[in-house]
């Protein structure tokens, strides 16, 4: 049994003083308004601790003893921002298994990263794969290789589709010609479809539907590429043709009906089963960064942001044959779900969606718009993921953490900066310099 120390004590009770102080801040300001809110308490005063618990965490790893430790170590993340920079890496993918265990891609897409296999405080690196996705309803599974994407029945199930990789040639305009791409592109996203027989490709050359039949591009459209070239070929005319596309996105809705997709460079796009574009919709903010669909596909969320900060609309997909807004457009039925965050992963179950933004926060919000629970991670929230009876959530961040919460238990723990009254059941620490992940 452990005993505490005098660091032990000190960042204990630090920790749960500031997370006390902050979360009587915001209710105050949230409640009376943030002029009467008075100052925001300071995280300061934790950090020389950093050094001495990370010995005694990597320590009570090696000797798997992990269980009492935040008890004496409650979690925290302002004080390990001096060392992100060095540290920190992304986890851009994340998928919470039936049986619990989770699924991570660790290192950006543009990495040379891996997928690791979570379960309980064993991770184990799955070999032969770099970058996977689910299906909106976690049947149907993509795994990127070689010669394809492989779709499969379940995790590591039976194979129901390859998919050939895009050339980046596809849907080219007449009278433009582009190379043909020299390796594969490095996925931001693969979304299988519901019926397991096509594969959402998003990535920065481009974003396609892949199918054994061969690869169709969404994004950039036809119009947009042609307007881009014409530019291009006038102002750089010894410059070779190329597509690439920033903050790109896209989401399939889970009855596969309807495909959301996006960069920052022009509207929000949603096509059809068929891949008819049959919505155009202007972002509601500077530029389009993200897409999802409600569990029951009757919302679409449509988030644009600049710099760390966003709006959030709802889009019922019941207006979106033949829909075409502009920027800024106000227009009957379509509503706004949340101002103020720029968004990069989400989930949705019931009537809700919750939201991770760029400040590291969960925000939770009706589908008409309501407020109702935020909850802090802290760095940048970089993907969700939810178990299908929304009763469990796994999130990570650009600055190597993951967290498995357990939603609506009634109670949070001491340390937690939010409202939402959810518990983190454990927390994970995948760092660039640390020999191995860190339980917590």
């Amino acid at each position: 049994m452990q005993t505490e120390s005098d660091p032990q004590k000190e960042w204990k009770e630090k920790t749960l003083a500031y997370a006390k102080a902050i979360n009587d801040y915001v209710e105050k300001g949230t409640k009376d308004g943030w002029e009467n809110a008075g100052d925001e308490p300071s995280s300061a005063g934790r950090d020389h601790l950093v050094p001495h618990l990370l010995v005694v965490l990597r320590e009570a790893n090696r000797l798997g003893k992990t269980d009492l430790f935040r008890e004496y170590w409650p979690p925290a993340h302002e004080p390990f921002a001096f060392m992100l920079d060095e540290n920190g890496q992304s986890i851009p993918m994340l998928c919470l298994l039936p049986d619990g265990s989770i699924l991570a891609r660790i290192g950006a897409p543009y990495e040379s990263g891996k997928v690791v296999h979570i379960q309980g405080t064993t991770v184990e690196t799955v070999p032969g794969i770099d970058f996977f996705g689910c299906c909106p309803n976690k049947r149907y599974f993509a795994v990127a290789s070689g010669n394809g994407i492989r779709i499969t029945d379940g995790w590591q199930g039976e194979e129901v589709a390859l998919c050939s990789w895009p050339t980046g040639i596809e849907d080219i305009p007449e009278g433009f010609s582009v190379a043909p791409l020299k390796s594969r592109p490095d996925p931001t996203r693969l979304i299988p479809f519901p019926d397991g027989r096509r594969v959402l490709l998003v990535s920065e050359d481009g974003i396609f539907v892949l199918s054994p039949d061969g690869a169709n591009r969404l994004q950039p459209t036809p119009e947009e590429l042609k307007e881009y070239f014409s530019w291009s070929q006038k102002e750089y005319p010894q410059e070779e043709l190329s597509v690439n596309v920033s903050m790109e996105h896209g989401a399939v809705s889970p009855d596969g009906k309807y495909i959301a997709v996006g960069a920052q460079d022009g509207k929000h796009h949603v096509f059809d089963e068929s891949l008819k574009l049959i919505a155009e919709i202007g972002p509601h903010n500077e530029y389009p960064h993200y897409a999802l669909f409600s569990a029951d596909s009757d919302m679409l969320a449509l988030n644009a942001c600049h710099f760390y900060n966003g709006a959030t609309i709802g889009v019922p997909t019941a207006m979106l044959n033949g829909l075409n807004t502009d920027y800024y457009e106000e227009k009957e039925g379509i509503i706004l779900l949340q101002d103020g965050a720029r968004v990069y992963a989400g989930v949705s179950r019931n009537d809700e969606f919750i939201l991770g933004d760029a400040y590291g926060y969960l925000r939770a919000c009706s589908k008409t718009g309501e407020p109702r629970w935020q909850h802090f991670i802290g760095s940048t929230i970089s993907a969700i993921d939810m178990s299908p009876d929304g009763k469990k959530l796994v999130v990570s961040t650009y600055a190597g953490f993951i967290s498995l919460i357990e939603l609506d238990a009634g109670k949070q723990q001491p340390y937690q900066i939010g409202n939402g009254d959810h518990y983190e059941e454990r927390r994970w620490i995948f760092w660039k310099n640390e020999p191995a992940p860190l339980t917590w």
